[in-house]
């Protein structure tokens, strides 16, 4: 492939550097990708010696542009000291190739706080955000499997206002990520009365009850931390700090039974028998839980997307990434958020409740 100017919509562009399994696991995620999404190109960032004999070898060289770029984030990298290697890095370039309009969504399975405050940087804040958002994925009784819930980590603060926005830009994603023509907000407290809970959720309940109707979506009031899998919510909405401790609890809590599970049907033959007979059914729970089906967390509240891909992900789960970002990418979600957000920085203003901007707290990952 030539190093043209395609269809920006069609073009993502990828860290191949960063992540725990290394570069050879990204091209083998890309190599899933592009097999099943044949408009599809991409942008791989890296150094050109490592990344080019792993694009051969998949024979995806005619859909793939590789970016020399020979310095990388590390996972232990504070991220002012990853932005200070600036332009060198393969996250930079990343970022970079969305900024000048080249693609139109990046991938990165590298350091979330270093990715966070470059894409802050280059790509800037939407007009109206204070603080951008991730926003992942939560297994669910839905339909769908999954509800959405932000934010998993960008800041550990937010007050009325961001909760707000987080409620716009949660509808937002659910509508266009995961076809939810409108979909049901609950705000994340420590119990349904609507006398419970810190100042700021009780101001930022009124506020996304009243943000509703220009929001097309459906408020269901405060929920608790039970209601997270169940299905009265499509949209889980609460700050970086507490949404950080739920995602980490919820993935060690899966990982734990897991390994109950699989002790109890290796303790003795007949238990190991049991486990032959159900493995169909357990084929299907492994199936309907496996977190590589919902690999990557957006970045919500910037004037592009950025997908934050697990840094332990492989070859199935970096593919999920990709594929999250391209439907993304393909919806104009960039566009549509912003109106969204638009609308409720408006609304804030008429009820006097906009406040002032801040640069994110990228202290929890």
């Amino acid at each position: 492939m030539t190093d043209s100017a395609p269809n920006p919509a069609n073009v993502i562009s990828v860290d191949a550097m960063g992540g725990d399994n290394g570069p050879a696991t990204v091209v083998a995620g890309l190599s899933k990708f592009l097999g099943k999404a044949s408009l599809a190109t991409v942008i791989l960032h890296g150094p050109e010696s490592e990344l080019k004999p792993l694009v051969i070898k998949h024979k995806i060289q005619d859909r793939v542009v590789i970016r020399d770029a020979k310095d990388v984030v590390r996972m232990t990298d504070e991220p002012k000291a990853a932005y200070r290697k600036g332009a060198k890095t393969s996250m930079w370039s990343t970022i970079e190739a969305v900024s000048k309009g080249e693609a139109a969504v990046c991938v990165s399975c590298g350091n979330t706080g270093a990715l966070m405050l470059m894409s802050t940087i280059r790509l800037r804040k939407t007009d109206g955000v204070n603080r951008p958002a991730i926003a992942c994925l939560w297994p669910s009784r839905n339909p769908t499997g999954f509800n959405v819930m932000l934010d998993a980590g960008a800041d550990i603060r937010a007050d009325q206002d961001d909760l707000l926005k987080y409620a716009l830009m949660g509808a937002s994603y659910a509508r266009n990520g995961m076809d939810i023509d409108r979909p049901r907000v609950g705000l994340l407290n420590v119990g349904t009365e609507e006398h419970k809970g810190r100042a700021e959720l009780k101001v930022a309940h009124e506020l996304i009850a009243t943000a509703a109707e220009i929001g097309d979506f459906d408020y269901v009031g405060f929920i608790e931390g039970g209601d997270l899998p169940s299905d009265k919510i499509d949209v889980i909405v609460t700050d970086g700090f507490t949404g950080n401790v739920a995602l980490k609890t919820g993935e060690g809590t899966a990982s734990l039974i897991s390994e109950f599970l699989r002790a109890a049907f290796m303790k003795t033959p007949l238990a190991m028998l049991a486990a032959i007979l159900a493995r169909g059914s357990l084929q299907r729970l492994r199936k309907r839980i496996d977190p590589r089906r919902v690999n990557g967390g957006v970045f919500l509240g910037l004037n592009q997307t950025v997908v934050k891909s697990h840094g332990s992900a492989d070859a199935t789960g970096m593919a999920a990434a990709l594929h999250l970002a391209y439907r993304l990418a393909q919806s104009g979600f960039s566009d549509k958020l912003a109106a969204r957000v638009a609308s409720a920085a408006a609304l804030a203003q008429d009820t006097g409740q906009e406040g002032e901007a801040e640069e994110p707290d990228t202290e929890a990952s």
